[in-house]
């Protein structure tokens, strides 16, 4: 399955539900259903080679140790390094990866300039074994707790501290429209930096940003399922983001990575059933953008 502008493969992001956690049946039923490559958590060393005999191409593996990276005792990053290199070192028969991570520092208390020094430390030295193994880190801007490299502004400041190319992006529209910046501004500027591409959204909802804002928690209300009060995650199709125009800029930015479908929807999320349908619509429709 491929998108029509771009002609870019189309896979998914292996979730936490139980009929995931079989991969011999995972791994068929993507074959089965013209899903093109899967993204691994953090055990690609062990099953990494199952995906690729089985046909399929590996989108991205999770680093090893994120918030080991961004401490502020230095033998813990140290040790954080250590453990991620040789993590990048036994993947490297593997191929060319992209190695996705979430900048979330061990003590989110500390200032964001603080963690931001301890980031730029850490991955600065993990260069070297990426650049010996031909792979990539690719971070995704998930506004977690004290998460670093969620806006232009701090992407911007990493990659001039950190100018390898070897450092690149995890291009999620979906945390970009829930935090208000724009998704395509965003990929106009940072498209040669994008490695990795998850199919996901976010609907937003007016009636509720008009009775919750954004600034207090609800009295009473309970916040919508894989969202916030005003806002949702949902399949490709189903929320704000202009899916063609971003393969307008993949395209012309000459991107030669894969799309994969992350599951966060409450309409879907739960039964087997409900996740693959999730899954395939949402690969369907980018298949038609």
């Amino acid at each position: 399955m491929n998108t029509r502008t771009g002609n870019f493969l189309i896979g998914f992001r292996r979730g936490w539900s139980a009929w995931q956690q079989d991969l011999s049946g995972l791994l068929r039923w993507a074959k089965e259903n013209g899903l093109s490559g899967i993204d691994l958590g953090h055990d690609a060393d062990a099953i990494g080679h199952l995906v690729l005999e089985a046909g399929l191409r590996i989108g991205s593996v999770d680093l090893k140790e994120w918030r080991g990276m961004i401490s502020p005792d230095p033998t813990t990053r140290r040790q954080a390094v250590e453990i991620n290199a040789a993590y990048i070192e036994r993947n490297a028969a593997l191929g060319p990866l992209n190695y996705f991570v979430v900048m979330l520092p061990e003590q989110p208390e500390l200032s964001r300039a603080e963690n931001f020094g301890y980031m730029v430390e850490s991955f600065s030295q993990l260069i070297p074994a990426l650049e010996a193994a031909r792979a990539r880190i690719v971070i995704e801007g998930w506004p977690g707790p004290g998460a670093l490299c969620c806006t232009p502004e701090g992407y911007r400041a990493f990659f001039r501290a950190v100018p390898s190319e070897v450092m690149g992006i995890n291009y999620d529209p979906s945390h970009l429209v829930r935090m208000g910046i724009d998704p395509i501004r965003f990929l106009r500027e940072f498209a040669a930096r994008v490695y990795h591409v998850h199919g996901k959204d976010t609907e937003l909802d007016a009636e509720n940003l008009y009775e919750f804002g954004h600034e207090q928690p609800p009295t009473f209300a309970k916040p919508i399922p894989f969202g916030g009060m005003a806002w949702r995650y949902c399949i490709p199709g189903h929320g704000q983001v202009r899916w063609v125009e971003v393969m307008r800029i993949l395209a012309a930015h000459g991107y030669a990575g894969m799309i994969s479908i992350e599951l966060e929807d409450a309409n879907f999320n739960g039964e087997a059933e409900r996740e693959q349908q999730g899954i395939l619509l949402g690969a369907h429709f980018l298949a038609g953008c």
